[in-house]
């Protein structure tokens, strides 16, 4: 991800679909799960601030964030406790 940053489409929908594709970028979201997720919180509130999506946008897309910084917790912990297995 290294610092990118939304294009800021003026409609709701591509808003929306610019931030889906950072939330996408999974060799971003596992080499940097907390950056990944401080990029899509940040980007996500600046949508909301700017009045292109709704308060019911923002926490899907906080939701959205948190699973998928979920995500990436768990497949380190798994590729770590493989890597101990071999």
């Amino acid at each position: 991800m290294h610092a990118k940053h939304l294009a800021i489409s003026g409609d709701r929908t591509g808003a929306i679909a610019q931030w889906e594709l950072i939330l996408r970028d999974e060799a971003a979201l596992l080499e940097n799960p907390g950056r990944h997720h401080k990029t899509l919180l940040i980007q996500a509130h600046t949508l909301h601030r700017l009045h292109l999506i709704t308060r019911d946008d923002l926490s899907d897309l906080l939701e959205q964030a948190d699973g998928a910084l979920a995500y990436a917790v768990e497949a380190l912990i798994d590729c770590h406790s493989g890597d101990q297995a071999g």
